[in-house]
């Protein structure tokens, strides 16, 4: 039974893995290499260039990045990454880079999405998500 559900696990990662990946390319071949272009940009955000006193809202960009940041990254990352290399060798490293860069175009288009079509109440709280704009 054991070796069914190995077998089972290797074939459905394997299938995972083309969608994502797949998807990934058509975006960054779409948006014209954002995670590359836009890299200075980001920068320039993440510095406070943009900052405003006056905009409307109570973080600026770094504070929502961070809090972003500290939603996604968490001590299984940290692990889980570890593990690879440990079980995969260098090789597993390569390929997390490979997904990671397709994966940041996937990530902007979500997180474009998510801003185009969140809803502002009246409080002015904001709500949104992938059930707001799938």
């Amino acid at each position: 039974m054991q070796h069914f559900i190995d077998s089972l696990s290797s074939v459905v990662s394997s299938l995972l893995i083309l969608p994502l990946i797949g998807t990934g390319l058509y975006l960054t071949i779409r948006l014209k290499l954002v995670q590359v272009f836009a890299f200075g940009h980001s920068w320039r955000v993440i510095s406070g260039m943009y900052d405003n006193p006056d905009d409307q809202g109570d973080i600026n960009h770094l504070q929502a990045l961070s809090a972003a940041l500290s939603a996604t990254i968490g001590i299984g990352n940290i692990a889980g990454v570890a593990t690879a290399i440990h079980f995969g060798g260098p090789g597993a490293l390569f390929w997390m880079w490979v997904t990671a860069i397709f994966g940041m175009a996937t990530k902007f288009s979500e997180a474009t999405l998510a801003m185009n079509y969140r809803k502002i109440h009246k409080d002015g709280s904001a709500s949104g998500g992938p059930m707001y704009y799938i």
